[in-house]
């Protein structure tokens, strides 16, 4: 490649090259007018901010105890289901134990007199001891219901209260 040529292609590199600003925004920045806001607009905005403070502190109390209420209704809830289901199980143990005694009294029966004897005394029996497990497993039953719906009683209550007032 003879000299001028390499030259003439270096002078176009460097004068395209100087074409291009050193910052290639540059064109886009502009200087804004300094402009004063008006009183009414600074108190509108200052009193909107105010108002999304005291909105956002409303909202974090509200979530906070929202969250208490989950906690304490999954406590009970947890603490409940535990009960019921220890005495669902006692129930099953003294269930098998009377069955047990059922057979061993059957096994020692002499005539099919006495078998009958037996049985219509262990029905009556089962049918009396199911209906006192029946009862207690409602009573249980109804105290986890009662138990578990008082938070959310308490905070629905809170609630209305707050509205009232507000």
């Amino acid at each position: 490649m003879p000299a001028e040529a390499k030259t003439a292609k270096t002078t176009k590199s460097a004068a395209a090259e100087s074409a291009i600003p050193a910052n290639p925004f540059e064109a886009f920045t502009m200087p804004m007018p300094s402009v004063e806001m008006p009183a009414m607009f600074r108190e509108f905005a200052e009193k909107s901010i105010s108002q999304a403070r005291d909105g956002y502190s409303k909202m974090k109390v509200a979530a906070e105890e929202a969250t208490d209420m989950v906690e304490d209704t999954y406590e009970t809830t947890r603490e409940s289901a535990f009960a019921i289901g220890v005495k669902a199980l006692d129930v099953a143990k003294v269930n098998s134990d009377a069955s047990f005694d059922f057979a061993k009294d059957l096994f020692g029966a002499k005539t099919v007199a006495e078998v009958i004897e037996l049985q219509s005394a262990f029905a009556r029996k089962q049918f009396d001891v199911l209906g006192g497990q029946v009862k207690e497993l409602q009573e249980l039953s109804q105290k986890f219901v009662n138990d578990a719906a008082k938070p959310v009683t308490a905070q629905v209550e809170k609630t209305f209260k707050d509205i009232k007032a507000a």
